[in-house]
């Protein structure tokens, strides 16, 4: 293995392009920092991954692409930065100096860039460290001495256990999104263009409103008498509206589909193909689909309560006007799957609510809720459930809530113990050790020194939307982990295979409880096994033999429009 040279320059050393350095268990140097030049990383990474470390980076999302790029993969990481973002709020993190100067510092979850984040638990024989070196070997040896830091404020006890379970499915969800994009979501461009066509009509010049937007505009100036209305104005075309005679306050469709006049039918039309040209219309696709691909930037932990966001072309909102367009490749199939009301089926388990455990085993869970207290009247039950997840608490979910509660008393205790901590100014965590952020002392203070009934009222308001937020976040949360842990689970059943030297395909897409494979033909039904069994063993790592059901629901489809 190469080392820094002694006859090496510090001018050379400065400009090296990467710093490596090999670690025993205890996080002792084997040999002298190795700096990497040019593009000499990869192939020192591939000779380096055939021992199966543990990579430590200050940054997956700074360093994982270019290896991709290379065509190297790696199997593990702990990334520094996703793990500094969760021990800053982690409640059962053993305290010191490094959680003081972390938590001093400025906050993620409070409008720092949120992809500067990723961790994995330390392998016990090795790991490789990556830091991009600002003075010799200082940056390679700040990374250790964090990488020391944050396993060091892990404890040996349950909780840390499930802490550094967490820290490792989040630095495996850093690879994997870095994967994800990189493989990219086959897109067919021609249907893409097809469907455009077909909804707006050829593509035309930058500003100009395409040709069946501008037929549908006319015919919302004629209905309404306004031959100047810009029907992309809100507040132009309330005007119009009331001015016709049409009472309304917004144009949510939603609203619209209540009122009776000739104009609604063109203006919810004209709305929806105007979210089609604004959102995936021809300017779209020549941005974001590259060589058949779409390749969005996933941001790991993007939400605070872990779920992740995407950077570039909505990528977590593929509308199904388009989705004929993600269409896979010839010999190649898609597989979607999602988890079948992932949500209600944490909170049993976070509750360990037997009934509604129960209640959701082999069947769908809001029928079964429904049979056990609702007079097997699913709407209403599964309005309840939601009104105690999200905390909408008042009106059809108010009136609901105490049968709920009859029913299922241990799941509707927990949802509101998290709701009283959340409006008392306190945190919660997800079942792992997620942590939510703590309300502002200036909050606090004005919690309990309100001067006046209007300050109060603001205090108690501003209490009601933290205690929503608390409410929702240990089931989000704590779903956000259990994804995590699926899709961590496949990739290591998948590269399983790629060792055994097939071709398994890829995950190239991620939202919330849904994945998409782009997999090999004659490998789908292998793959779906997999997506399976990957669900259920990842329930066992999260929380171990529970009799709670989480079913996934996977399909083998051509094009993403017929999954669903």
């Amino acid at each position: 293995m190469a080392t820094h040279s002694s006859s090496q320059s510090e001018a050379e050393a400065a400009s090296a392009t990467a710093v490596v350095q090999l670690l025993d268990a205890t996080g002792t140097a084997l040999r002298p920092p190795m700096h990497v030049y040019g593009n000499g990383l990869a192939a020192i990474v591939a000779q380096l991954e055939a021992g199966k470390p543990r990579w430590v980076f200050d940054s997956v999302h700074a360093w994982y692409p270019g290896l991709l790029g290379a065509g190297v993969r790696i199997e593990r990481a702990h990334d520094i930065s996703l793990a500094r973002a969760i021990l800053r709020h982690a409640p059962y993190a053993v305290p010191g100096p490094y959680l003081e100067s972390i938590t001093r510092s400025a906050d993620p979850a409070q409008g720092a860039p949120a992809h500067l984040l990723p961790p994995a638990r330390v392998s016990a024989d090795q790991g490789e460290l990556f830091s991009e070196p600002k003075d010799d070997s200082g940056a390679v040896e700040n990374v250790v001495a964090e990488f020391l830091a944050q396993r060091s404020a892990v404890p040996g006890t349950e909780r840390g256990k499930r802490l550094a379970l967490l820290l490792a499915a989040e630095s495996a969800g850093a690879l994997i999104g870095a994967e994800m994009t990189h493989a990219g979501v086959p897109w067919d461009v021609s249907e893409h263009q097809r469907l455009l066509h077909e909804a707006l009509g050829p593509p035309v010049a930058a500003g100009v409103r395409p040709p069946r937007m501008e037929e549908l505009a006319g015919e919302l100036r004629r209905h309404l008498g306004a031959p100047d209305l810009n029907p992309d104005s809100p507040a132009e075309l309330l005007k119009a509206m009331n001015r016709a005679g049409i009472a309304v306050t917004n144009t949510r469709a939603w609203e619209l589909t209540e009122i009776k006049h000739p104009v609604i039918e063109p203006l919810l039309a004209y709305k929806k193909i105007a979210r089609l040209a604004s959102a995936n219309g021809y300017a779209w696709l020549g941005r974001w689909i590259d060589g058949g691909r779409f390749r969005p930037e996933y941001i790991v932990g993007g939400v605070v309560t872990g779920r992740w966001a995407s950077h570039g072309g909505g990528a977590l909102q593929i509308p199904h006007q388009v989705r004929s367009a993600v269409r896979a490749d010839p010999g190649k199939v898609l597989i979607v799957a999602d988890a079948a009301q992932l949500e209600p089926r944490i909170l049993a388990a976070l509750s360990r609510d037997t009934h509604l455990a129960a209640a959701a085993r082999g069947k769908d869970l809001y029928q079964g809720i429904a049979d056990a207290g609702f007079g097997g009247d699913r709407a209403h039950a599964k309005v309840a459930m939601l009104g105690a997840m999200y905390g909408a608490t008042s009106g059809e979910s108010g009136r609901l809530m105490p049968r709920l509660k009859s029913t299922y008393p241990r799941a509707v205790a927990l949802v509101e113990w998290a709701a009283a901590q959340g409006e008392s100014g306190a945190a919660v965590s997800t079942f792992l050790g997620r942590g939510s952020p703590a309300a502002p002392e200036a909050w606090v203070r004005a919690r309990t020194r309100a001067a006046s009934d209007a300050e109060q009222r603001a205090v108690e308001t501003e209490a009601r939307s933290r205690g929503r937020f608390t409410r929702n976040f240990i089931v989000q949360g704590t779903a956000a982990e259990w994804a995590l842990c699926w899709m961590g689970e496949l990739r290591r059943r998948m590269n399983t295979l790629r060792e055994a030297g097939s071709d398994p395909g890829e995950l190239v897409f991620f939202l919330h409880d849904e994945i998409m494979l782009h997999v090999p033909a004659p490998l789908a039904g292998t793959i779906m096994e997999l997506v399976h069994e990957s669900a259920q063993a990842a329930a066992d790592l999260v929380f171990g033999s529970i009799p709670v059901d989480f079913p996934v629901s996977a399909v083998v489809v051509g094009s993403y429009d017929q999954a669903k």
